[in-house]
């Protein structure tokens, strides 16, 4: 059995999977006559293929039993699809590169720091939310429209996480 030990998520290290969402060192403008900052541009919703749509949502998750052991990824050939929590909590995210085949050697878990989301590109493999606290909220953006936009991968052997 694989044990994956979290790495602190930073725009660098995430840079192969997607963007980092966060207003650190994003960039930024006052609007609203100098009441607002305006941190732009922070992900590219990538969701137009084949005629989609962006849809908005709010996903509540739950934590999953320890130990955390993954044994399933998925990807969203179709579009982008992007987590950015509405507490102040981290969570984990399991990513491997976009391609056919999912190589459980080059799967990298991320811890975030409670404010940072994520924007996973098109095809990334990824885990389903890794929350750690109870009834944790989501504000999902991503895909819809014509189109199956969902696959799933079953590891051929679970993966444990070293967590503290």
């Amino acid at each position: 059995m694989r044990i994956l030990h979290p790495k602190p998520l930073t725009k660098e290290a995430f840079a192969p999977f997607g963007e980092v969402i966060e207003t650190r060192g994003s960039p930024h403008f006052t609007i609203n006559g100098g009441s607002t900052e305006r941190f732009h541009d922070l992900a590219e919703v990538d969701v137009s293929e084949s005629g989609g749509r962006p849809l908005i949502n709010i996903f509540r998750a739950q934590p999953l039993e320890r130990p955390l052991t993954a044994r399933l990824m998925e990807r969203h050939p179709l579009a982008s699809q992007a987590f950015i929590p509405l507490c102040r909590s981290p969570f984990w995210v399991l990513v491997a590169p976009a391609g056919d085949d999912l190589r459980v050697s080059e799967l990298t878990l991320f811890e975030t720091n409670g404010n940072q989301g994520v924007n996973y590109r098109r095809g990334i493999w990824h885990h389903p939310i890794l929350a750690q606290v109870p009834d944790q909220e989501f504000l999902v953006i991503d895909r819809g429209g014509v189109g199956e936009n969902c696959d799933e991968y079953h590891l051929p052997e679970p993966v444990r996480f070293f967590i503290s």
